[in-house]
């Protein structure tokens, strides 16, 4: 099981909702004793089934949807983890290869997280001015003109060759 569809899992739901309905009226029917109208106790019998027979499956088919959903959860962190990873190591040999001093390369990692030269001044307790001079002597040591250009140099390493198929050839060699 697992991997429900958005629609299937509001139908599961739905019956879960009708059954409990059902069986609320039905319970409330039996107290009071005086129905709109009196149903042999085979019916009820058989309607009690249906609906407790409705309700285990909803509950099972929850339960099932829900471990998967925590498993998928599970992955993506992991996946995400990864990735994240990925970029930091990319990113230290770049930093490394551009002879970024510590300095510098703080100022560029919190740069790529697209923080504000303010705001960096403020966490690395420096004034405006030397964020702005650093974040020049970066762009230069790395060879682009601004913080898009910089992302970019990481983004392209770390989807490579990654391109969908679909893709044009001529995009895929740019």
């Amino acid at each position: 099981m697992g991997k429900f569809s958005v629609t299937q899992l509001r139908i599961i739901f739905y019956i879960q909702a009708i059954c409990v309905t059902i069986f609320l009226m039905g319970t409330y029917l039996d107290f009071t004793a005086e129905g709109p109208m009196t149903v042999s106790a085979e019916a009820k019998i058989l309607l009690r089934i249906g609906v407790a027979v409705g309700l285990v499956v909803g509950t099972v088919l929850g339960w099932s949807e829900l471990r998967c959903s925590i498993r998928r959860s599970i992955v993506t962190e992991q996946k995400l983890r990864a990735a994240s990873s990925a970029f930091m190591e990319v990113m230290a040999e770049h930093f490394e290869q551009w002879g970024l001093t510590p300095a510098e390369s703080d100022v560029a990692l919190f740069s790529l997280k697209g923080m504000k030269v303010n705001e960096i001044a403020e966490l690395r307790g420096t004034s405006q001015g030397t964020v702005k001079a650093q974040t020049n002597a970066i762009y230069r040591k790395a060879g682009v003109s601004g913080r898009p250009q910089l992302l970019s140099i990481f983004i392209d390493d770390l989807i490579q060759d990654e391109l969908p198929a679909h893709m044009p050839q001529a995009a895929k060699t740019a």
